[in-house]
């Protein structure tokens, strides 16, 4: 155990790899791997870059160049780090994926890392299937000693404060290893008899389990289908606590530098928080990643008006005159944000705390912050 995926990550890499090792990591994936994969322990990510053609999948071709390519730069790799359902995609890996990656990490003879914290979030089929249950098939051959997961409470069940990350092993040696450094990152004695208490409780967790499913069901479904309503599409994807919203078409030109451009307009002047593709290292530009479940229904419903509006207007000054007032400016003090006693400093991400390819250092509130 240890203080949150975070920490069972980083732990993870330090009992895998020496300083100057590399993990391969499908794109576009969560940009805190950078941080927290890299910072501390000294390893590298080497990208594994998925097309938007395929809907960004996983596959051998990718896997195979991106191993080649860290060979040819004499870099060691020591692993693939897969995050299963994605983030920020929202997809699940079937059952033929799974078994790929399997037989090419045992081939390269290279560890697999399963980041599997959206599990639960599944809200439509096809269902969930862990790498623990595609290792057991008698027709996969695999040293287990190589096969790793890391879970976590925060997704699942809404507990990202209590801060509870798992490493399960298959390898006695990492075991040994991840329990000696856990010491940097131990989960209270208080904090794993309540969450005990309640995990033994299966009647309440599957309960919950299926009340979060019903209700993320729900919200994505209001959620995409008002987005498609003017021309704006997302990433088919039945998992996760976001989509992965397709703008490509409101970009000036299609480049990095123009999706950057259109997110400073998002953030500053339709005033929503969205994340950049690029931010999450996505081979193509345009795309954006939208939490949807951790707002009430209200403030989803000024979010998407905002959003709507604010493609609405683009599609019209392609044709017309600029309005002196964007219409997803009007009437927006309807909307009050209650931060009763929690502190600024708990809300906003310093600089110095940040992914160095994080576009967020730009943002107007750091920066006044600052």
């Amino acid at each position: 155990m240890s203080g949150g995926a975070t920490g069972a990550h980083e732990m993870t890499v330090f009992c895998l790899a020496d300083p100057g090792d590399a993990f391969l990591v499908p794109t576009p994936y969560y940009p805190g791997f950078d941080r927290d994969l890299r910072w501390r322990t000294g390893a590298q990510l080497v990208p594994v870059v998925c097309e938007r053609s395929n809907d960004f999948k996983v596959t051998r071709e990718a896997l195979e160049a991106a191993y080649k390519s860290a060979q040819e730069a004499t870099i060691r790799v020591k692993g693939l780090l897969i995050t299963n359902p994605s983030n920020p995609l929202g997809t699940i890996l079937d059952r033929e994926t799974l078994r790929m990656v399997v037989s090419f990490i045992n081939e390269k003879s290279i560890h697999l890392v399963c980041d599997e914290i959206y599990a639960a979030t599944v809200f439509t089929r096809p269902g969930f299937i862990s790498i623990a249950e595609i290792i057991q098939e008698k027709e996969i051959e695999c040293n287990h000693d190589l096969i790793h997961i890391v879970y976590s409470l925060s997704k699942d069940l809404g507990f990202p404060g209590f801060r509870v990350g798992i490493v399960y092993s298959y390898n006695d040696a990492v075991v040994s290893c991840c329990r000696k450094m856990s010491s940097f990152g131990l989960v209270s004695s208080q904090t794993q008899h309540l969450i005990a208490s309640m995990l033994s409780d299966d009647e309440f967790v599957n309960k919950f389990i299926a009340g979060s499913a019903n209700k993320l069901a729900a919200r994505h479904k209001v959620f995409t289908e008002g987005l498609a309503k003017v021309g704006i599409s997302c990433l088919q994807s039945n998992a996760g606590l976001f989509v992965w919203m397709d703008l490509h078409h409101l970009l000036k030109e299609q480049t990095f530098e123009a999706e950057i451009a259109l997110w400073k307009v998002i953030i500053r002047e339709v005033k929503l928080n969205v994340s950049p593709g690029s931010s999450f290292h996505c081979s193509a530009p345009g795309w954006f990643r939208v939490c949807f479940a951790n707002m009430d229904d209200q403030t989803m419903d000024v979010a998407l008006t905002r959003i709507r509006a604010f493609a609405v207007q683009n599609n019209e000054t392609s044709t017309t005159v600029p309005m002196k007032r964007q219409c997803w400016q009007k009437q927006q003090s309807n909307l009050r944000l209650s931060l009763k006693s929690r502190r600024m400093d708990d809300l906003v991400m310093t600089q110095c705390s940040m992914s160095p390819h994080s576009p967020l250092a730009q943002s107007p509130l750091v920066r006044a912050r600052n």
